[in-house]
This record gives structure tokens, C-alpha cells and sequence, in this order.
């Protein structure tokens, strides 16, 4: 048999395992996410009969809203690198009971230092799920495969924005029952089933190929080996090494971008139900389906853009192109006067602005792999909580000032704009990174 019968054998045996990983794992991948989505953007559903019922002003919200993030930003690091030494099945599972009971205790906020002390509480618990589903993916995936399988996980929030709006007003209409508010009702029933998930998690989903019996020996074997193998061929690091993921310059800009861009998007999609309801929409319910259409354009962009970034080999410009998509969307948001055509805008910026987000985390993984793909992709997500925390408070802050929810869609276009900026900074830092040290391969030869 020759060379290349055998390199197109094993080629067949690793689409094969790849196949079937992304069948056994995405599944349970996407499903907590999913509730994380839910439970971490229901609030948004619940700003105005919290202003009501308690008395929270639309800046107290905004803060109580990112306060979330900040509180989820100081665990981010320590906790994926639990992830990586205890595993992220363990890790995982425990991060959905304890997060699942918080989002459930949402339900006894009395006033804002409650609702505040509670996000904090709910970010803290939920510190590393989503690097943790990341470093899972870089233990499982070939990088070539890494921004499809990150786009099927980005379909859980997408779909969450989708069903989560008119889901949660929906329960919301439960006000009275028990003698507990709509709002009460919500929490309540959107936090049981994470528990629930966070137990099955625990029994269900593996860490490693080498773990499951669903696996031939050659296709776990397949896939660990394509897993660990960055674009520069290194082995899996100690982790002694991982404090050096978090000084590359190519991660320090990712991060910047990534933060820029969750400034954007996490204000858009908290605000969309007050943006709605501001267009003289008078049903809740029908605030929570036009609502949707955020989500509709993020599910479109998941589904899409991460298969036009396989196919296409200069990342940095793709990454340019989608930014400047939501520039052109934001822009055009602003300008229109037609409330038909503004829900449609809604959904094409959140097709730029969600569509894009594998396309950071698979340029990230190239680069990054065993306990410095755990440190790093936590310290991006981290930067990103950050402007997580920001653009709630400053669409919040607009909102006091101006009355109008929409006046946050000016933070839209100048963050999108200074990412747009920070990426040609990144083009070249890639380049170096990737550039061969001089008398490298010579000495590598000796």
C-alpha cells in the first residue's frame, strides 16, 4: 500500500470520528449553553416589571445587567484552568447545579442591592462554561474543524434569543399564580432545568476520544492526534508555560476585538425588548417574538459565515469584512424611520455582529492548544465579559439620558469601528507569530 492510499485512509478515518464526535457532543454542548443563554438574558424580559414591582430604575438594570459579566470576568482564568486539571465534564457539570440554583433564586430580588448582589453571584457561578466548551472543542476537533463545531455551539444562544423571548413572556403571563409575579414565575421555571441538565451533563459527556467506547481505537486515536497539533506543530505545554498564552500579542488583539465587539452585541440584544417596545408595540408577548429577530439573524450568521471561513484562508480579512457589516447595519438602523425595516435591521446586525464570534474563537485555537488553549481562550473570554459589563451599562446610561432605548446603537457603530481599526494590528501580528525564526530550521535539521 502506498503513501498516499494510507494518509487518504487514515484522512477517512478522521472525518469519520469527526463526524460522529460533533453527533455525540454538540448535542450536550449546545443544550447548556443554551440555558446559559436564557438564564443569563431573561432579565431582559423582566426590566420592565422590575421597574414596576421594584422600583429599578433603566440605569440600575443596565448595571445590574452587566454586573453579570464583571462578576463572571474574575473567575474566568481560575476556573478554566480547573477545567483543565480536574476536566471539563466535572467542571461543567458543576458550573450548571450551581449557576441553575442562582438563576432560580432571581426570583426573590426585592430591590436593586438584591438584584445586583445576585447577578454578581449568578456570574461567579458561571465563570469558565463557555472556555471550558472551548477547551473541550480544541481536545476533540482538528482546527480546520473548530469553527464549524463553535458555530453549531453559537447556535444555542441564537436559538435562546429566538424562543427565549416569547418563551419567557410567556411564562410571564403566569403573574398571579401561587400569589407569585409573571417575572417570579420566569426564574423559577427557566433555572430548575439547569440543575437538572448539570446532573446529566456529569454522567453524559466525555472529556477525552480515549474515554468513550463509541470510539475505534484508530478513530480516537485520529482524533487526538489532528486535536493537539497547532499550525506550528508543537506538542501539548506544562503548565508552567500557560501565564505565556495570556503575552502574545495575537491573543492581547483578539481579546481587544472580542471586547469591542461584546460591547456591541451584548447591549443589542439586552435592549432589543425595550428597543421594541419603544416602537409603540403594546403586547408583550408580540415585544417578545418581534424581539426575535436578533436571534434570527445570529442563527443565520452561526450557521453560514463559520463554512465560508473554511474556505477561506486570509482570516483577518474576513474578520474585516463582517465588522464592517455591522457598521453598515448599525448605520442604517439609525437612519430609518420605517419600524418594518428597523426589525429587519435588528436581524442583519445581529447576523454581523453573532455570526462573526466563531470566526474570533477558531483564529484564536490555531494558536493555542493544551494548558495555554485553557488560559488563553479564558483570558479572551474574560476581556470579552468585560465589554460584556460595558455595553449593557453604557445602552443603559444612553437610555437615561436621551429616553430612548435605540440611543445605545451609537456605542454600536464606535466599537465596531475601533475593531475594524484593531485588525490589520492583528494581520500583522499573526504574521510575525507565524514568521520562521532565522536559523530555526537550520538548527532544527542538525
Amino acid at each position: 500500500m502506498n503513501t498516499a492510499t494510507v494518509e487518504r485512509g487514515g484522512g477517512d478515518i478522521h472525518r469519520l470520528a469527526t463526524h460522529k464526535a460533533m453527533l455525540r457532543l454538540l448535542p450536550l454542548m449546545c443544550a447548556i449553553y443554551f440555558l446559559s443563554f436564557i438564564d443569563r438574558t431573561n432579565v431582559a424580559l423582566a426590566k420592565t416589571a422590575l421597574a414596576t414591582d421594584l422600583g429599578i430604575s433603566a440605569s440600575a438594570y443596565g448595571l445590574g445587567a452587566g454586573i453579570f459579566f464583571l462578576g463572571y470576568a474574575l473567575l474566568e482564568i481560575p476556573s478554566n484552568l480547573a477545567a483543565h486539571r480536574v476536566g471539563p465534564r466535572s467542571w461543567i457539570a458543576r458550573i450548571a447545579v450551581t449557576w441553575g440554583g442562582l438563576s432560580t433564586a432571581m426570583m426573590f430580588v426585592q430591590g436593586e442591592l438584591s438584584f445586583y448582589t445576585l447577578r454578581v453571584l449568578l456570574g461567579i457561578a458561571e465563570a469558565g462554561l463557555f472556555p471550558a466548551l472551548m477547551y473541550l472543542v480544541t481536545l476533540w476537533f482538528a482546527p480546520k474543524d473548530r469553527a464549524v463545531a463553535v458555530g453549531w455551539i453559537y447556535t444555542a444562544p441564537s436559538i435562546a434569543l429566538i424562543v427565549g423571548n416569547p418563551l419567557g413572556a410567556g411564562l410571564m403571563q403566569l403573574g398571579g399564580v401561587g400569589g407569585l409575579k409573571g417575572w417570579q414565575w420566569m426564574f423559577l421555571l427557566e433555572g430548575l432545568p439547569t440543575i437538572a441538565l448539570g446532573m446529566v451533563l456529569f454522567l453524559k459527556l466525555p472529556n477525552r476520544p480515549s474515554e468513550v467506547k463509541w470510539l475505534s481505537a484508530e478513530e480516537a486515536q485520529a482524533l487526538e492526534t489532528q486535536a493537539v497539533a497547532d499550525t506550528h506543530g508543537h506538542a501539548e505545554l506544562t503548565t508552567s508555560d500557560w501565564l505565556a498564552a495570556l503575552k502574545r500579542p495575537t491573543t492581547v488583539l483578539i481579546a481587544l476585538i472580542y471586547f469591542l465587539n461584546q460591547v456591541a452585541f451584548v447591549g443589542l440584544y439586552f435592549f432589543t425588548p425595550s428597543i421594541v417596545a419603544q416602537m409603540h408595540v403594546k403586547s408583550p408577548l408580540l415585544v417578545g417574538v418581534l424581539s426575535s429577530s436578533v436571534g434570527v439573524g445570529f442563527l443565520l450568521g452561526v450557521l453560514t459565515l463559520p463554512r465560508i471561513h473554511r474556505r477561506v484562508r486570509n482570516d483577518c480579512g474576513l474578520l474585516g469584512v463582517l465588522t464592517g457589516g455591522v457598521v453598515i447595519s448599525a448605520c442604517a438602523f439609525m437612519a430609518s424611520r420605517n419600524q418594518t425595516t428597523q426589525i429587519a435591521l435588528l436581524a442583519v446586525t445581529g447576523f454581523f455582529a453573532g455570526g462573526i464570534l466563531p470566526s474570533y474563537w477558531a483564529v484564536a485555537m490555531k494558536r493555542l492548544q493544551g494548558v495555554q488553549a485553557a488560559a488563553g481562550l479564558a483570558f479572551i473570554n474574560t476581556i470579552g465579559l468585560l465589554g460584556g459589563f460595558a455595553g449593557p451599562y453604557l445602552f443603559g446610561l444612553a437610555e437615561t439620558l436621551t429616553g430612548r432605548s435605540d440611543s445605545g446603537f451609537k456605542f454600536i457603530v464606535g466599537a465596531s469601528v475601533l475593531g475594524l481599526l484593531l485588525i490589520p494590528l492583528l494581520a500583522k501580528a499573526i504574521r510575525a507569530a507565524e514568521r520562521p525564526i532565522p536559523g530555526a530550521l537550520e538548527a532544527s535539521r542538525s
